[in-house]
């Protein structure tokens, strides 16, 4: 399929030829929202924990005698139920990370791809690249070409005075190529890439 592709001045620079195995793959929600789980379950620490009974400092005398006192009988003041005692089932270190197949992560890709172009919410720039690192002169490209919410993935190399300026930019982030994600991708109403970024897409999901 072909698609235009703009400047950054949203001046037309010709067409570009888009590969449909990876453009026009169609939408997979499941495959979507289980790379997207994936993805933010390795995001988590998982260093939340708390004490059992058997790790909360304290005596082990039986608190008081078994019978005649009244009281439900203890035998540690360990116990969850008393003030001070271990937390019963509580949360303990670990990773929350999981497997998913790479084939099911490239699949996913393609997907996330696929559903921009269709929703037209696909854009393909010429080059990422400012003149200067000023963040006043890229906001008036990016409001220029209607953006309000969008990732911009460039090439292996990102040109540096475009980081700079991209990066005052509320709701603007850029990637390398090597950065793209389904996450990403979907969390900002339109993507911009880059005809570096486009080829080396192809490349790696095909």
């Amino acid at each position: 399929m072909k698609c235009p592709v703009v400047t950054i001045e949203n001046k037309s620079a010709g067409d570009i030829e888009l590969d449909d195995a990876v453009f026009g793959a169609g939408a997979r929600p499941d495959l979507l929202a289980r790379v997207v789980n994936w993805q933010l379950a390795k995001r988590q620490s998982g260093n939340h924990k708390t004490k059992g009974r058997s790790e909360v400092a304290g005596t082990s005398a039986k608190p008081f005698r078994q019978k005649g006192t009244g009281r439900a009988r203890q035998g540690t003041k360990q116990a969850p139920q008393l003030r001070g005692g271990g937390v019963a089932m509580g949360p303990v270190v670990r990773s929350h990370a999981h497997d998913v197949p790479k084939k099911v992560r490239r699949l996913a890709m393609c997907s996330a791809l696929s559903v921009k172009q269709a929703d037209g919410k696909l854009i393909i720039l010429d080059d990422a690249t400012a003149k200067t690192p000023k963040t006043g002169d890229l906001i008036k490209h990016v409001k220029n070409m209607g953006l309000t919410s969008a990732l911009v993935i460039g090439g292996n190399e990102l040109d540096s005075n475009f980081v700079k300026a991209a990066g005052n930019i509320p709701q603007l982030d850029v990637l390398p190529t090597q950065g793209a994600n389904v996450y990403d991708i979907l969390r900002r109403d339109t993507l911009v890439l880059t005809k570096d970024a486009v080829t080396n897409l192809v490349e790696r999901l095909k």
